[in-house]
């Protein structure tokens, strides 16, 4: 979706293989707010260390200053991202220490400290799994998503912050239950084709879609829909016609939340009449032909 926004609202090119050197662009971006994301939370949880030598080296060290709980830096979660050689590699690709704050990694650290939640998770003798990941959730979560100055260093260092938000969201609390992942590729060779397939075929398709879209604007005049609107119609177009292992409910519910999400407040509205008057018309003349992978 944002490729084709940038191809149709630009001087970019949709051929020659830039579309899809511009759709790599932006999985990369994405790709590196994860990995600064995920470098962020283990930094919190690393500062417990950089707090406890601190503290012991006052000049009169209080009893709880030579006795600061530094459970978190030994968090397992956070030493098997640390061990993971793509994460590694990741890490001296991208460098997400350029994106550093420190005294907000310090501040985090501080507010996490003043926690119920992180008082009882220091009061474990023990290590488990919930509560390693747990932890990790609520920094994330609770001290990171809901900071204001947080997210105002994530819109200053990533353009497409405002953008990929929710879905970094959902990555990020998915790695946690499951923490692996591929970091460099983390879509993998399976949704990196669909992605680069659809892109292509909506570029290539275009007049296909518009032939059947514009009959049901009816009174709408057809320059006047928002780009958006238009782009996420020709994509559930496509689907339609070119996916066949995609379900119809699937794809029109999909481009509804994408419209509520990114588009005008009466896009999802708009956006579910026409594809799903589109879909009945498909039906009728007999042009979708899904396939189904439901066990008989």
């Amino acid at each position: 979706m944002q490729t084709l926004y940038t191809i149709e609202t630009t001087e970019v090119t949709a051929y020659d293989g830039k579309s899809s050197k511009l759709l790599d662009k932006h999985l990369e971006q994405s790709r590196q707010i994860f990995v600064y994301l995920l470098y962020h939370i283990i930094r919190v949880g690393q500062y417990a260390e950089t707090d406890a030598k601190i503290r012991a080296s006052k000049h009169l060290p209080s009893h709880e200053d030579l006795n600061v709980n530094i459970k978190i830096a030994g968090n397992e979660i956070i030493w098997k991202v640390l061990d993971d050689p793509s994460y590694q590699k990741a890490v001296a690709e991208i460098k997400p220490q350029q994106w550093n704050n420190d005294e907000l990694i310090r501040k985090t650290y501080l507010q996490l400290c003043e926690s119920e939640v992180y008082k009882e998770y220091t009061s474990l003798q023990e290590r488990n799994r919930k509560s390693e990941k747990s932890i990790l959730e609520f920094i994330f979560t609770d001290l990171m998503m809901a900071n204001d100055n947080f997210i105002s260093q994530m819109e200053d260092n990533f353009i497409h912050w405002d953008d990929d938000a929710e879905m970094m969201n959902q990555l990020v609390m998915n790695f946690l239950q499951k923490p692996y992942c591929d970091f460099q590729d983390m879509l993998g060779a399976e949704k990196r084709k669909f992605a680069k397939d659809l892109l292509q075929s909506v570029i290539d398709k275009k007049q296909v879609c518009q032939e059947l879209i514009k009959p049901k604007l009816k009174n709408w005049d057809a320059e006047r829909i928002a780009v958006l609107d238009m782009i996420l119609m020709e994509m559930g177009v496509c689907e339609f016609l070119y996916f066949d292992t995609i379900p119809t409910k699937v794809t029109i519910n999909e481009y509804i939340d994408l419209a509520k999400e990114y588009s005008t407040p009466q896009s999802g509205h708009f956006v579910n009449g026409i594809l799903d008057s589109i879909h009945k018309d498909l039906l009728t003349q007999d042009k979708l032909h899904k396939v189904s992978h439901r066990k008989s």
